[in-house]
């Protein structure tokens, strides 16, 4: 019995075909580098439009923040550069200090507030049926698809001291001196507000993506631990928790940088007042800068402000990335 074998190429078009078109020649090399450059070119309008919009504004306030420039400067057209001068006199400043430690507390209670609720209600979106789900989901997209200003008008009117609905409910409800309260009279009652705005605006976002990611869980891992005698709690932490971990990780990250830069509804609702009392960083930069006329100033702050920032959510990932390595 004869074994035959596949012939290889001895004829000068057999050779050149292979040349071509073999796993290592010209073609299918230029092939490779083609595939590995395509994931690279689509990514390339959406780098160069972050670039022009994020980056370009970026390098300008920082090179405006070792500016001396004011109305004056302006007025003139001329360029003072004063060097670190402004950071300076920032990190020297009492305010800024007491301002950003305003700005952490402020954002802590936010982020815990939103994630809390709204990973109950995304837990409650799982558990209802489709026609409550559907109603439910309706009425988050539209508190979330609303935009900050008409959201924080609408709390203004909700919250006013004369003819306010929420005053009028509690007199109502036998609470007679809050028939004429201010909510803006003081600090405490301003960030109550400013936080249940923040907070109803939020939620939607956390829980329609936690009910997302609670779609991706199989239920046979359920049933398992229902064979296993788990109850709801043990499911719950042995079953839901561990898919919905990354969920939660990214998530926070999220509203940390969005609520420690919110700055629309706490300017918009009572303009940092009373008495400056409920400035965050962004606000305070806004005001020193635009405000007071000194850009050089606001532009540092501005610098200083995405530092904290950066500072903080360095040391959530380090946080987390150190848990997940704990659980490894």
């Amino acid at each position: 019995m004869t074994v035959q074998t596949e012939r290889p190429p001895s004829g000068p078009a057999d050779a050149r075909k292979a040349d071509d078109g073999g796993p290592g020649g010209p073609t299918s090399r230029a092939a490779s580098r083609a595939g590995a450059l395509t994931p690279y070119l689509l990514l390339l309008p959406a780098c160069a439009a972050t670039v022009l919009l994020l980056g370009w504004p970026l390098l300008k306030d920082i090179l405006l923040s070792f500016q001396n420039l004011n109305m004056a400067q302006l007025i003139q057209h001329v360029t003072e550069w004063n060097g670190i001068d402004n950071y300076k006199e920032t990190l020297a400043s009492e305010d800024f200090w007491r301002v950003t430690l305003r700005s952490i507390i402020f954002t802590a209670v936010n982020v815990v507030l939103v994630m809390v609720l709204g990973t109950l209600v995304g837990l409650l979106l799982a558990r209802l049926g489709k026609r409550m789900r559907f109603t439910l989901m309706i009425g988050l997209v539209l508190a979330w698809a609303m935009p900050p200003v008409a959201a924080t008008t609408v709390y203004q009117w909700l919250f006013a001291q004369r003819f306010g609905v929420v005053n009028w409910v509690l007199d109502k409800l036998g609470w007679h001196s809050m028939a004429d309260y201010s909510w803006t009279s003081s600090q405490m009652s301003t960030f109550f507000v400013v936080t249940l705005l923040i907070v109803w605006m939020s939620i939607p976002f956390v829980a329609i993506n936690l009910y997302a990611a609670t779609t991706t869980i199989p239920d046979e891992l359920y049933e398992a631990a229902s064979l296993d005698g788990a109850g709801v709690w043990r499911s719950f932490t042995t079953v839901t928790m561990p898919f919905l971990r990354p969920f939660l990780y990214a998530t926070t990250f999220l509203e940390i940088i969005w609520i420690f830069k919110a700055f629309t509804q706490v300017f918009t609702f009572n303009g940092g007042g009373p008495d400056r009392l409920t400035e965050t960083l962004p606000v305070y930069a806004y005001i020193e800068g635009v405000g007071n006329q000194h850009y050089g100033m606001g532009a540092a702050i501005a610098v200083l402000t995405i530092l904290i920032l950066l500072g903080l959510t360095a040391y959530y990932l380090r946080v987390v990335l150190k848990q997940e390595e704990d659980e490894l």
